[in-house]
Parts: C-alpha cells; structure tokens; sequence
C-alpha cells in the first residue's frame, strides 16, 4: 500500500455544508445578563468536553454581535431547546431585534438568563476561547446544570427543525 502526500483535495463550502448537514444537532440558546439587560444567541455547536473537569463548548460565529456582549459577562446559561420552541430558536437567531420581546426568563444562580419551556439548563463560566476559522471554540466551566422536562428536544438537521421522541 503507497501512502502519497499530496495535497487533499479543495472544498467548497456548499458541499461542506451539504454533507454536515447529514448530522442531526440539538439546538440551544446561550444567555448571559451584561448588568442592564439580558444577552442571547441561538447555537447549535454545543458539545460536553470532560467530565472531570466538567467543561463543554460551543462555537459562535466571528460575525456574531451578541457573542462579544456574552463574552464580557462571563457567566452564562446554555438552555437546551424543547420540540416548541422553534420560534424562540428563530427569534434569537436575528441579530438587531429585541430577542427577549415576549420571552418569559428568570435569572438564574449565576444570573443568566433561564428561559422557560427549556428542556435543560446548563450554567457556565468562560474559560477560554481558540480560533477555529470563521468561529470562535469556546470553553466553558459547567457550574450547575439541571433537566427541566422530560419530552422530546429541538433538532436541526439537513436545514429544518424536527423532534425526537425516546
């Protein structure tokens, strides 16, 4: 068997994003409070990192201005999306609107934002970021986590929203 080094292959994003979108991710929205007002973005690029510590990630995009907001606050409330909550999931994917307009929250013990309906809450505090590309890798430190509801989470996958029932 001849091993070659030569170079892969070229992607486009297209194709890229055509083939990722084959894999199924549950979809969350990360809040924080800056001291005046509640922060928030929609992500889907959650993902536990250790147990021991407990550490996750998510990865924001570099064009995203909510992020640098949450980034200042440090503590911050990853809500994991419930099967209903798809438009809570649009409404804090648009940037330049008031995304906590008819959103029932309450602060959480490290004062981000818990949204209602959530499936789970995790509570964290950044610990540090890496560049990766167009985003940011973001590690956080899981300080208090708790499952809220039992039914069936919010998917995304090949451009739509679905749901899971166990």
């Amino acid at each position: 068997m001849s091993v070659e080094n030569a170079a892969p292959p070229a992607l486009d994003g297209r194709t890229l994003r055509d083939v990722m979108s084959n894999f199924c991710t549950g979809v969350t929205v990360i809040t924080a409070h800056d001291g005046e007002s509640p922060l928030g973005f929609t992500c889907q690029s959650l993902v536990s990192v250790s147990l021991d510590p407990p550490l996750l990630s998510f990865c924001p995009a570099k064009t995203s201005t909510s992020w640098p907001k949450l980034r200042e606050a440090g503590s911050i409330c990853i809500n994991v999306l419930a099967h209903d909550q798809k438009d809570m999931c649009s409404a804090f994917a648009r940037g330049g609107t008031d995304k906590f307009s008819g959103v029932d929250w309450t602060a959480g013990s490290n004062g981000a934002p818990a949204l209602e309906g959530a499936l789970a809450r995790i509570e964290a505090t950044i610990e540090n970021e890496h560049d990766a590309g167009d985003h940011t890798i973001v590690v956080a430190r899981i300080t208090d986590l708790t499952v809220l509801r039992h039914d069936g989470p919010l998917l995304f996958y090949r451009g739509g929203f679905g749901r899971f029932d166990a």
